[in-house]
C-alpha cells in the first residue's frame, strides 16, 4: 500500500537566513499515529506547514498520491485537517455551531449537508451539546474539541495536530488521548509531552536542526533522546 504522505529531500530557508528544514525524508501510512519529537526551532512546525502549502520549500511532497503544486493544492488541504496549537486561531464564528458548518460551506456542501457533517462532527468530539454557545464562553479543552469537530466536518484523510495539549490539565489531555484513539485517520502529533507521545503514537521522529535525527518505536526514541520530564 502506498504511502498517505511521501516527503523527499525537504529543505526551507526562511528570509531571515534560519536553514529551518535540511533534507527531510519522511512517510506515514495509512492507520499510523506518528509523533513529531524535538526541541523547540528544530523545525517541525515548519515541516507541518509544508504538508498542505501553507510554506513551500525545495524537495518533492506527495499527499494521498497528489504531488503537491499549486494545481493540487486545494484538494490536499481536503485531504489534510490541520489543529494549529492555539485553538483561538481557528474557532471565530458566533456560535459552535456555525464554526463546525464554516469548513463544509466552504468547500461548497449545500446548507443541508453542512449541518449534517457538523451534527456528525459535534457527536464524534462529544460537544453537540455546546451547538448554541460562543466559543469564548468555552474551556480549553472544550474549545480543543470544537476544533478537531471543525476539521473532522471537512472528511480529511489525515490529522494533523500542532502541541495539541497546550493549556490543558490532566483530566482534558487523558480525555483527548482517548478522542484521539478512536478516531480512524493517520495522525501526526507534533509534541513536546513524552507521555501523550507512548499514549497514541506508533511511531516517533526527531527533528533536530531541520533534520530528523532519530525515529523508531516511541519509547525507544524517547529513552534515546532523553526526552522525558527530569528533574
Amino acid at each position: 500500500m502506498p504511502p498517505l504522505i511521501e516527503v523527499a529531500g525537504l529543505r526551507y530557508r526562511y528570509d531571515d537566513g534560519t536553514q529551518a528544514l535540511d533534507g527531510v525524508d519522511f512517510v506515514l501510512f495509512a492507520g499510523e499515529t506518528v509523533a513529531i519529537l524535538g526541541p523547540n526551532g528544530s523545525g517541525k512546525t515548519s515541516f507541518i506547514l509544508h504538508l498542505n502549502g501553507l510554506l513551500r520549500g525545495d524537495g518533492r511532497i506527495t499527499v494521498c498520491g497528489l504531488p503537491l503544486d499549486k494545481n493540487s493544492v486545494s484538494e490536499i488541504r481536503r485531504k489534510i485537517g490541520v489543529v494549529f496549537q492555539d485553538s483561538d486561531e481557528q474557532l471565530f464564528m458566533p456560535t459552535v455551531w456555525e464554526d463546525v458548518m464554516f469548513g463544509p460551506l466552504n468547500m461548497g456542501a449545500g446548507a443541508r449537508e453542512a449541518e449534517r457533517r457538523a451534527a456528525w462532527a459535534l457527536d464524534q468530539v462529544g460537544m453537540r451539546h455546546a451547538a448554541g454557545k460562543a466559543p469564548y464562553h468555552l474551556s480549553a479543552g472544550e474549545k480543543r474539541r470544537v476544533a478537531i469537530a471543525g476539521v473532522l466536518a471537512m472528511d480529511p484523510e489525515i490529522l494533523v495536530l500542532d502541541e495539541p495539549t497546550t493549556y490543558l490539565d490532566p483530566p482534558a489531555q487523558r480525555d483527548l488521548a482517548r478522542l484521539l484513539r478512536s478516531l480512524p485517520q493517520a495522525k501526526l502529533i507534533v509534541t513536546h509531552d513524552a507521555e501523550f507521545a507512548i499514549a497514541l503514537a506508533t511511531r516517533a521522529v526527531f527533528f533536530e536542526r531541520g533534520r530528523i535525527a532519530d525515529e523508531g518505536g516511541v519509547t525507544e526514541v524517547i529513552e534515546r533522546r532523553n526526552w522525558r520530564l527530569k528533574f
